[in-house]
């Protein structure tokens, strides 16, 4: 039997993805000896926000997710990020593997949501491996599969993560809205000649009871 272990050396921007995209670096450790012809690795990335404090201007953003301050001891709990898969070549002893990490900015994605919220420090991240083993051996090839506790965790700084999102989409996020909304609100820009979709926005928010600033 075959025994990995995992460690993230870095998780970095990925400069020219043609979408947003962290890319993690690990390295396996192999510590057997056996011969690894390739693996097929599947990892399962969650965020863990109790590992962390909040500070007070992060609250507002993390009131739809965990609820008032006072209710987060029982509500902050891992939830998932995002799946990823890659193949690992063959290698001996230890080899370094890039694993892409696509992201979204779709604010309606709790992960994204959390995200935004933050202001600085680091996300703590459980990346959990599974997948498949291919081995050499005298006899042939090999099958095996990642061992259940195969895992390793990483401090993802949150400067990283914003400077991914302002490389693809500076200065701007994403709403979902359901296509009547859109609609209604398309009709209420023409019917005021307004040149864009931030300043009808602006407008209803003036027009407003309580006008948000």
């Amino acid at each position: 039997m075959t025994q990995l272990d995992f460690d993230v050396l870095n998780i970095f921007a990925e400069p020219y993805g043609a979408t947003p995209q962290l890319t993690a670096r690990l390295r396996l450790l192999e510590t057997t000896g056996a011969v690894i012809h390739a693996i097929a690795l599947r990892c399962q990335v969650r965020i863990e926000p109790q590992r962390r404090g909040y500070a007070e201007e992060e609250e507002p953003g993390l009131q739809d997710l965990f609820g008032d301050r006072a209710r987060w001891p029982s509500t902050l709990k891992p939830f998932l990020w995002l799946h990823s898969s890659t193949t690992v070549q063959g290698f001996t002893g230890a080899t370094d593997v890039d694993l892409p990490l696509p992201c979204t900015y779709d604010f309606e994605v709790t992960a994204s949501k959390y995200l935004h919220a933050l202001r600085e420090r680091s996300v703590p991240l459980a990346l959990l491996f599974s997948g498949t083993i291919f081995t050499k051996g005298s006899n042939g090839f090999g099958v095996e599969q990642i061992s259940w506790n195969c895992e390793a965790s990483y401090q993802l700084p949150v400067a990283v993560w914003r400077a991914l999102m302002d490389q693809y989409f500076p200065n701007t996020g994403w709403i979902r809205m359901d296509r009547e909304i859109v609609q209604a609100l398309a009709q209420y820009k023409s019917s005021l000649g307004l040149t864009s979709w931030d300043t009808a926005v602006q407008s209803l928010l003036a027009n407003a009871p309580d006008p948000v600033r």
